[in-house]
């Protein structure tokens, strides 16, 4: 796990809001977490500590306070204006579509006299040398390289072009002035490059698509991509909705004090699981903070950062809740409840519960819910499709800000393949 990765897993009573409000599982309470992270979560599997709050009736609350107001101001969250607008859906990108299916569809190309070719994946060895010396990060094993992907410096694809499988060659390069590495931005280098295999995409045709797919020509393949493309900017706009309106009243609400007993058990939820995932390293936890590059100071200010976040949604929540007469228990509450249940369980509520935990469930059905009266009494702004997306975006960065310092990580790779990577384009 990279550094601070543990943080963003951590935000157990955010993972589930998140992928509860697009298919596209996209950031919706101002904490960036993936699905990713939602996975490492569940793969904790840590039992529930959170503290489920009731009032004099028994109804269930996000917060121990019955008088939010006297704790926190929240924004305007009716007559909101939002845009809903959904990106155009183009033929250029219903092209780039189906050339990402048909690489996935590659296959190895086995005629011993067949060249690489612009789009083929090649799979090469290679070792860089300058001055006859080889340095750092100029070697890679077994590394997939799409021709034509402009990943590399410039020099190194085009060289591999018309090689042949078994084939190995010197390719002069010069790294670019701009490159991240200043021992070698504007050197020249030598990369000897073997290409062990390499495959290649099927060419369209109406008897390909027969064969692939559930269509029987070019022109019925297209339509269904373009169909595919449309629902998933669709997805997109409503996750963009969804989190512009939450992030929106989130980042303009102000907390005058925390409820000190909320902030103290949401702290100790983190901690607890961060002691967790030490556990299943068989580290104690002041060992495995260390082994993420942060201190033990840092880590108890981004236990007091995560829970003042959190309170600060649960606040919000709760008080336009109370305001509009809205409760858990409520039917459309309930059926926020089964969609999750059937969305992330399979139609079981036990194993829902299970799986995050009460308090986390029933802080993703009011999240939802809240998100869905803003979203139900906003004023809407057709303007350029996209600026939806951007304006979540931004609002999220603003409001994560404000929430646990985690950071998006992915999979660990390989030794070579980061060699390789780190002959990569001037970025």
């Amino acid at each position: 796990m990279k550094r601070k990765a543990y943080l963003a897993a951590l935000v157990m009573c955010m993972a589930l809001a998140v992928n509860g409000c697009g298919s596209d599982k996209e950031t919706s309470t101002g904490s960036d977490n993936t699905a990713t992270e939602q996975q490492t979560t569940e793969d904790a599997n840590t039992e529930d500590t959170a503290v489920s709050y009731t009032d004099s009736t028994g109804a269930t609350r996000l917060v121990s306070v019955d008088n939010v107001e006297k704790y926190i101001t929240i924004a305007e969250y009716k007559g909101i204006t939002l845009d809903n607008s959904v990106q155009e859906v183009t033929d250029e990108d219903i092209d780039n579509r189906v050339s990402e299916n048909l690489k996935d569809k590659s296959v190895e190309v086995t005629d011993e006299n067949a060249t690489v070719q612009n789009g083929d994946t090649a799979t090469i060895n290679f070792v860089g040398t300058k001055d006859g010396e080889a340095f750092e990060g100029g070697t890679g094993n077994n590394y997939d390289l799409v021709i034509g992907s402009g990943t590399m410096i410039p020099g190194f694809e085009e060289g591999i072009v018309g090689m042949k499988k078994g084939e190995t060659k010197d390719v002069p390069v010069t790294f670019p002035e701009s490159y991240r590495s200043t021992e070698l931005a504007g050197q020249d280098a030598v990369f000897q490059i073997t290409v062990q295999s390499f495959k290649r995409p099927p060419e369209l045709t109406d008897d390909w698509v027969a064969e692939n797919t559930d269509y029987k020509t070019i022109d019925e393949y297209k339509a269904s991509v373009r169909t595919q493309l449309e629902q998933e900017a669709q997805d997109q706009a409503d996750s963009s909705l969804r989190s512009t309106a939450w992030t929106t009243i989130f980042t303009n609400s102000e907390v005058m004090e925390y409820p000190e007993k909320d902030v103290e058990e949401a702290a100790k939820t983190f901690r607890k699981q961060a002691e967790a995932y030490a556990k299943q390293g068989n580290m104690e936890l002041k060992d495995f903070v260390e082994s993420q590059g942060v201190s033990m100071d840092d880590f108890e200010a981004q236990c007091q950062q995560y829970a003042q976040a959190k309170v600060k949604q649960d606040l919000i929540i709760q008080g336009i809740m109370d305001a509009e007469g809205m409760t858990l228990e409520d039917d459309e509450s309930l059926a926020i409840q089964n969609q999750l249940v059937e969305q992330y369980a399979s139609g079981d509520l036990a194993t829902l519960i299970d799986t995050y935990g009460q308090v986390a469930v029933d802080e993703s059905i009011g999240l939802m819910r809240v998100q869905d009266f803003i979203i139900a009494n906003a004023n809407y702004d057709q303007t350029v499709a996209g600026d939806a997306s951007a304006e979540a975006d931004a609002a999220a960065a603003d409001a994560d800000g404000q929430s646990a310092d985690s950071e998006d990580t992915a999979a660990d790779t390989t030794a070579d393949n980061q060699a390789g990577q780190d002959t990569n384009t001037e970025n």
